[in-house]
């Protein structure tokens, strides 16, 4: 009643300003305005404490609320009805009272002002009414624009300079709660509609299992709540997108959706698709059938991948996105649908796992079968357009299409990275598998491709690769056919296979286009490049402690650098490149080889040494210990070289085995010599048991060359021991001076020109006349024939 009444007073008011006429008095006016300045502060006052009950201390007031919203609407137009004719008046007398009309104006537009933001808590007021109104009846749509409003209405107001009401903290809190209640709502909705059934996380399952027990039920619309119609899915996305969640929700939606669905399709040839409809639902469930082994077929994802997306397009996403008030349509008229959205946030992800593991799998391994790639470049057109046509993927989405059309550059990239990972398998294999190479026996290596073969594909062929002798040269000048090969030895199984993998490499390139020949080309030079870092290191411990491993390395090199010399100047004119050679590669591979058996040869030798320096210096054998001492340490020094022998014995070529026993037995005797000749006093018995030292040696080193499993295939390189050990005649010399008499030792003397005067200079053997007879005017005589 007290507004009613207020009201009528404030319309008196107006009315006795606006019924004035003729020359507007100043102190009239002025008292007016005073008054209807009083009335506003009234009102204000009384909205305040209203709004204040309502949201603050949550009193019921709608009647009062209503009677004051028509009281601020009167007064407001009254006030402007009096502005217009203050406006209209005093305009001609303006000169006169500026200052104080200025001031007048001043307070009615604070008094605007404040009728404004009256005005702004009133339309919040209306909108949160309204939201709480929608929600119950899940009209969601309709109660984002609501909700949407109050937050604009809250951005102006809170904007304002001057006018920080108190109530503004209890509005922004309302507002707070109403946001969190409806996307709570609309959370739980949606939950609804796309229902995951997911296993239980565990390590023990595999992705495969885990797949097969993972279900999503897709609804379009959710049924009657009571009285309440359901919501449909387009309402629910569509408010989302209205309060600016939709990306958010998608993103949890779209990165279960790879986990669980795309990516295990993907991955799995054995995993598919199972697509049980219903009017208004869809539930998408998997299973296992067939082999999960090897590489699915990118026909066979794609054809996967669209059952799905096709049921996610039909049931929840073909709905296009209402603009909010901010937003404008694009260009061409045509709004983005939901479909748009989820692509934009699962495309790029979607297309790299394809490409990774599936188009990456399906690059062919030979050149031969780049011809049927074009089905696959088919079949990926066909996706693509598919999804397009859905709208997942926008038009200049491309990616999928971009990849399968640079089969040829993926096929290069892809064979240079298997040819370098199998080449590092085959380098940390075992060294000690084995095979038997001679000049006889035909290589398993590709037959090279005719010069200018082009293009052409060819399958890959075994061929001997030995050289066979010119036919045109005469007999008595041809030369062997065995001339320049690789001697007979054992090379590791996985070095032949590297050598093949090479020859292979290279007959790729030979029938690639021209722009892939070169990166092939280098590909294989970066093998053998490779080998010579990894295979040192990988293997460094074995190759240091184990002779025979050794031994095999260094054939392994040998072999390697044989293959090199020829290597590039094959496939020249097939490359069209005159400067594809490996040539430069033999002197480090043979330098590999050569350090890494010398290495070894250092160690039998420290041993070898070792074993002699218990020998005593072959002093005073005559004492039965010491004769026992050096003939235990000449034992196992022949037990060394035999077992060494064995080790080696089939494995190096038989020129290098009799160099590297020969090398290593002319050591121990060169160390039992200068023991020998260094000995001061040699009585007789001494001499002879020296002697018989001797003799254990010379009957026992030929046996040790055994470089072949035949016996009877060895006797030649025993024969030849004086060759392979070059202070063998020595030796035999020194146990012929151990019993020879002095004039004997004149004799082989010779002046200076007789087998002693070879083996020994004069001054050793002085020593050993000295140590082995007295001093006698004979012994003076033959001293001194000896210069």
């Amino acid at each position: 009643m007290a507004a009613v009444e207020a009201s009528t007073a404030g319309l008196s008011l107006v009315e006795a300003v606006l019924a004035s006429s003729g020359r507007l008095q100043k102190e009239s006016l002025g008292g007016r305005i005073a008054r209807l300045s009083s009335r506003v502060e009234e009102l204000k006052g009384e909205v305040c404490n209203l709004i204040s009950q309502r949201y603050v201390e949550f009193l019921p007031s709608m009647q009062s609320a209503a009677d004051l919203e028509s009281e601020v609407q009167e007064l407001s137009g009254s006030i402007d009805r009096l502005k217009m004719q203050i406006e209209n008046e005093v305009q001609h007398d303006l000169n006169v009272a500026i200052t104080e009309f200025a001031e007048l104006k001043q307070q009615l537009e604070r008094d605007t002002l404040i009728l404004t933001l009256l005005k702004q808590l009133q339309e919040f007021d209306t909108a949160l009414k309204q939201l709480n109104v929608l929600l119950p009846q899940k009209k969601y749509i309709p109660a984002a624009r609501q909700l949407n409003k109050t937050r604009r209405i809250m951005k102006v107001m809170e904007s304002r300079r001057g006018f920080e009401l108190k109530i503004l903290k209890a509005l922004s809190r309302e507002l707070r709660v109403q946001t969190e209640n409806t996307l709570y709502l609309l959370g739980k909705d949606w939950q609804q509609m796309a229902a995951w059934s997911l296993p239980p996380p565990s390590k023990e399952m595999s992705s495969l299992e885990s797949a097969t027990r993972t279900e999503l039920r897709l609804s379009s619309v959710l049924p009657k709540d009571g009285p309440v119609t359901g919501p449909s899915v387009a309402s629910v996305l569509q408010a989302f997108a209205l309060l600016g969640e939709l990306r958010s929700k998608f993103q949890q939606f779209g990165g279960l959706l790879l986990t669980h669905i795309l990516k295990p399709l993907i991955c799995h040839p054995s995993l598919q698709p199972c697509l049980e409809e219903r009017p208004d639902s869809a539930t998408l469930r998997f299973e296992a059938v067939g082999s999960d082994q090897g590489h699915p077929l990118p026909a066979e994802v794609f054809a996967k991948l669209k059952v799905v997306l096709r049921a996610l397009h039909q049931y929840q996403l073909d709905v296009p996105l209402e603009p909010s008030a901010e937003e404008e349509e694009e260009e061409d008229g045509r709004r983005p649908v939901l479909a748009e959205v989820l692509g934009d946030v699962i495309g790029k992800e979607l297309s790299n796992c394809l490409i990774q593991d599936c188009l990456v799998h399906s690059i062919p391994q030979n050149s031969s079968k780049l011809g049927e790639y074009s089905e696959v470049i088919r079949s990926v057109e066909e996706f693509q357009e598919a999804l397009k046509e859905m709208r997942f993927f926008r038009e200049d989405c491309t990616d999928l299409l971009t990849y399968a059309r640079n089969v040829n550059g993926h096929f290069a990239d892809k064979k240079c990275q298997d040819v370098i990972q199998a080449a590092r398998n085959l380098m940390t294999s075992e060294i000690h598998n084995t095979i038997k190479v001679t000049p006889d026996s035909p290589e398993a290596l590709p037959s090279l491709p005719d010069p200018g073969a082009g293009d052409q594909s060819k399958a890959l062929m075994l061929r001997d690769v030995t050289p066979k002798p010119a036919a045109s040269l005469e007999e008595e000048t041809r030369l062997s056919r065995h001339t320049l090969s690789f001697p007979a030895c054992r090379i590791s199984d996985s070095t032949q296979k590297l050598v093949a993998l090479a020859y292979q490499t290279l007959q790729e390139a030979s029938v690639s286009v021209e722009q892939h020949r070169l990166q092939l080309f280098y590909s294989v030079r970066n093998i053998f490049l490779l080998f010579c870092d990894v295979v040192p290191m990988y293997h460094k411990e074995n190759l240091q402690k184990l002779p025979q491993l050794a031994a095999i390395h260094h054939n392994n090199c040998m072999y390697i650098a044989h293959h090199l010399l020829t290597l590039g100047h094959q496939f020249q004119g097939n490359l069209n490149d005159r400067t594809a050679t490996f040539v430069d590669l033999v002197p480090g591979f043979r330098k590999l080889g050569t350090e890494c058996f010398m290495a070894q040869m250092q160690v039998q030798k420290e041993e070898l040494l070792e074993r002699l320096s218990s020998a005593r210096n072959f002093s005073n054998v005559d004492d039965e210990e010491n004769y026992s001492a050096a003939n235990k340490a000449l034992r196992q020094v022949l037990h060394q070289l035999r077992r060494l022998g064995k080790v080696w014995q089939d494995v190096l070529p038989a020129n290098v085995y009799c160099k590297a026993m020969g090398t290593l037995l002319n050591l121990a005797l060169t160390e039992i010599l200068s023991r020998i000749t260094s000995l001061e006093d040699i009585s007789a018995e001494n001499a002879d048991r020296l002697h018989d030292l001797c003799q254990i040696m010379v009957d026992e080193g030929p046996r040790v060359f055994v470089p072949l499993p035949e016996e009877e295939q060895n006797r030649p390189f025993q024969e030849e021991v004086p060759v392979y050990v070059p202070r063998w005649m020595t030796f035999k010399e020194l146990m012929l001076v151990l019993q020879a008499s002095l004039q004997e030792i004149v004799d082989r003397w010779a002046d200076g020109k007789g087998p002693l005067a070879t083996a020994f200079p004069a001054t050793e053997v002085k020593n050993l006349i000295r140590a082995l007879f007295q001093n006698t005017e004979r012994r003076a005589a033959a001293l001194a024939k000896i210069k």
